[in-house]
């Protein structure tokens, strides 16, 4: 009996010979144990043995490469033998008592060819076809019958691969960036190995090349741990792994781990990609036509279009023409086509080293090249993939395939900074200096490949790539500012107040006199956005950004400061209950709701007491409005609140319904705690994170009314902004502004605060005020506040 619980722990080759014994003997067996049918008069006498049955693998059981809790893959051939299926159950039902896991089925050699010629996973699985015991010839029968098949129906076969292959890259996405990657089926993945050895035995592709085959074996040694860790048949790279399985491979972490997988994928779907582009051209082809010469079109110098890529002119001379790489590169971006690749390998072979300072006219070519836009991201792939784009940046290995935990970024450091120049590229025409937009937007995170800040890291290393490059002395300084402020105007926009003149004075002095660097770095921080993801750059977010900007140029004298509208602005009540009995004054609620950029605008009046901000923040919670910035006013006891809302489901905020919220939350007739807690639980996603929230204060940057900036950062839930500002106003400070940005799964949010007193907030109170709003964070709602105050809370 074979021990099934041993064979995760056996390297993989060593698994695959136990189980191939084992199944052996069981066919042996079979074949004893079943007696032949009883020869009919004159016929041939009935076989003994294996003759005329044979058991074959397919599959990853016929590659040899059958993973730890993996599935047996099997057909049981034969040519008519009468008894073949009693001599199948014989065979299959100790697999399944031995609790394995089996794909099988019992053909004829012509059976088994028919279905391959119409089913493309069938066919794909068949090429692997193994002998595993039983009839050798049967199963070299098998094999050449399948690969004959194969090679006919590729024409029918093949596109149908490549669209499936294309379906679950958009279902699954792409290896080399994902933090939880499919190893098997994400593109990039395992299934394009087995893609590239199907094409190949079509005779459409040579076979996979070294370094193919390589980081092949790199993803079948990351499952094999990632299921001999996790004991089940998964193939997703889940987080909670990623460090075990690091361990057990011999790399430093989990990031060094996710860095060799993205470049296994990349590089696995680089030579897919390309592989499908030579069998688009070969199948499209009329079966039959006659050789028609291709026309060469001169790019540029040294560089012809031939047919659908970018090739080598005649007289060039790549060994002393140090321009060449870069020269053809932005030829065929511009002309949106891809370098071939026996051009890319000359390139990489004889390329000399370009001189530093980089020559006016190698600048010009890379310049070029980055502003052709999303034409050049694939280019700029194919440089990468082979050696070229190092060497012209050598500070670009320590970012390549760097992966980026936070959950906004869809790429590693190095595709979103091409990504990044990508989108700058598109806004170019916005700015006086282009090319100082474009080389900023690619260096920008530059300094991720180092320890410490990214910004305050890069700012030299970006500084040096330029003088490498041949910039001025003060061209070079304003991309080290670029990289050193890329955050400064988003940051600043969504966590601080911007209609603070405080906020502004110091936005203006950071980035000195010069109104092109604002400018610059305006375009810049929308470029970073796209490339990140559409929720790193919203149109709420880049309506603050270009408000920010605007205030600025006023403060620099680079255009006309009329008094700006503020961001967060009153607009006119539509629903008004009127004078009543509310705490605090005659006068009732009254909301508004204006339409804004990516939401809405809540306007909400009501009489001025101590937590009003808090219960306001739990009444738009309980309508499903996830507030993303808010201040308030207060004249004469009437407080007036602001919010930039966003409905949660797409369901406007309707004023009479809020009107009547507050007002019961106001008369203490709505329980806004316990109402939460259930909105809550009815919504688990919302359902806090077991990390720590991080708790700052930045009082240095107040001004006005407030006397402290405290920032918290935490997992995002339902009902949180009305816990924390609870947790404030229970330690007697009121909230005159706050700015709320949502992370992926975290919220930011940065609250202006202030002693009614006018106090300044001393250590004894932040300690306070840290663990009542640590508390918030993990679910505790202080008793509610009431009475009046001078200022809002």
């Amino acid at each position: 009996m074979l021990d099934t619980g041993s064979l995760p722990e056996l390297p993989r080759a060593e698994r695959v010979e136990v189980v191939d014994s084992w199944l052996a003997a069981l066919l042996d067996d079979a074949v004893a144990g079943t007696p032949p049918p009883r020869a009919k008069r004159g016929s041939a006498p009935p076989r003994t043995g294996t003759d005329g049955v044979a058991l074959v693998a397919v599959g990853s059981h016929g590659r040899r490469e059958l993973p730890p809790h993996g599935d047996l893959d099997l057909v049981l051939v034969h040519d008519g033998r009468p008894e073949i299926a009693a001599l199948a159950d014989a065979v299959w039902y100790p697999v399944w008592d031995a609790g394995l896991r089996l794909d099988h089925s019992v053909r004829t050699v012509s059976e088994a060819v028919g279905v391959a010629s119409t089913d493309v996973k069938a066919g794909l699985g068949l090429l692997d076809v193994r002998l595993v015991a039983g009839d050798a010839g049967l199963a070299a029968a098998l094999r050449t019958a399948t690969l004959a098949s194969w090679r006919q129906s590729a024409s029918r076969l093949l596109p149908q691969l490549r669209d499936l292959r294309r379906g679950r890259a958009r279902q699954v996405g792409e290896l080399a960036f994902l933090l939880e990657p499919d190893l098997k089926e994400a593109y990039g993945g395992l299934r394009e190995g087995q893609v590239l050895r199907a094409v190949a035995a079509a005779q459409l592709a040579d076979d996979p090349a070294p370094e193919v085959e390589e980081a092949y074996a790199l993803l079948l040694d990351v499952r094999d741990e990632l299921r001999r860790r996790s004991g089940r048949p998964t193939d997703v790279l889940v987080r909670q792994e990623q460090r075990p399985v690091a361990t057990e491979l011999g790399l430093a972490d989990e990031d060094a781990l996710l860095r060799e997988v993205s470049l296994a994928g990349r590089r696995l779907a680089f030579v897919a990609d390309e592989t499908w582009r030579r069998v688009e051209s070969t199948l499209v082809r009329r079966p039959g036509a006659r050789y028609r010469r291709v026309r060469r079109e001169p790019l540029a110098d040294g560089v012809v279009r031939q047919g659908d890529e970018v090739v080598l002119a005649r007289d060039a001379r790549p060994a002393t023409d140090p321009g060449l790489v870069l020269r053809g590169a932005a030829a065929a971006a511009r002309a949106d086509l891809l370098l071939s690749p026996y051009t890319l390998k000359v390139l990489a072979v004889h390329s000399p080293p370009v001189p530093e300072p980089w020559p006016a006219e190698v600048r010009w070519s890379f310049l070029r090249l980055l502003a052709s836009g999303r034409s050049a991201v694939p280019v700029l792939e194919q440089l990468d993939q082979e050696g070229l784009l190092s060497r012209l940046l050598p500070e670009w290995d320590r970012v390549r395939s760097l992966p980026q935990r936070h959950p906004w970024h869809r790429f590693t450091v190095d595709r979103h900074l091409v990504e990044a120049a990508a989108a700058a590229a598109e806004l170019t025409r916005d700015v006086d200096r282009p090319d100082l937009l474009l080389v900023g937007a690619l260096l920008h995170d530059i300094g991720k490949g180092w320890p410490g800040d990214h910004s305050e890291v890069g700012e030299p290393i970006a500084a040096a790539i330029a003088t490498r490059m041949g910039f001025a002395e003060t061209d070079v300084a304003v991309l080290a500012a670029l990289v050193r402020h890329h955050l400064l105007l988003p940051d600043t926009a969504t966590r601080r107040d911007i209609d603070d003149p405080a906020t502004v004075d110091r936005v203006a002095a950071t980035i000195g006199r010069d109104p092109a660097v604002l400018q610059l770095l305006h375009a810049l921080a929308q470029a970073d956005g796209a490339a990140t993801s559409s929720s790193a750059w919203s149109p709420w977010k880049a309506h603050l950004v270009a408000a920010l900007v605007a205030r600025v140029q006023g403060r620099l004298g680079s255009a006309p400061a009329p008094e700006p509208e503020p961001v967060l602005h009153p607009v006119e009540p539509q629903v008004s209950s009127g004078p009543s009995d509310l705490p605090g004054g005659p006068a009732g609620v009254t909301v508004g709701v204006e339409d804004v950029a990516d939401g809405q605008q809540v306007t909400i009046g009501a009489p001025d007491r101590h937590g009003l901000f808090s219960s306001l923040a739990g009444v738009l919670a309980l309508n499903q409005l996830d507030v993303r910035a808010a201040k308030v006013n207060v004249l004469d006891g009437q407080a007036t609140a602001v919010f930039a809302v966003r409905p949660r489901f797409g369901r406007a905020p309707v004023p009479a319904i809020l009107a009547d919220a507050v007002r019961a939350a106001l008369e203490g007739t709505l329980p806004l705690a316990d109402r939460l807690r259930q909105r809550e639980a009815d919504y688990r996603q919302d359902a806090g994170r077991a990390a720590p929230p991080r708790i700052a204060w930045h009082n240095g940057e107040v001004t006005g009314d407030a006397t402290g900036i405290v920032e918290v950062r935490a997992g995002d839930r339902a009902g949180l902004l009305y816990r924390l500002t609870a947790a404030l106003a229970a330690e007697g400070l009121d909230v005159t502004s706050a700015r709320i940005e949502t992370l992926g799964a975290d919220a930011a949010d940065h609250f202006y605060v202030s002693n009614p007193a006018g106090r300044p907030i001393d250590a004894e109170q932040r300690s306070r005020v840290e663990s009542a709003l640590g508390a918030a964070v993990r679910g505790a709602v202080p008793e509610p506040v009431t009475g009046t105050g001078d200022t809002p809370g």
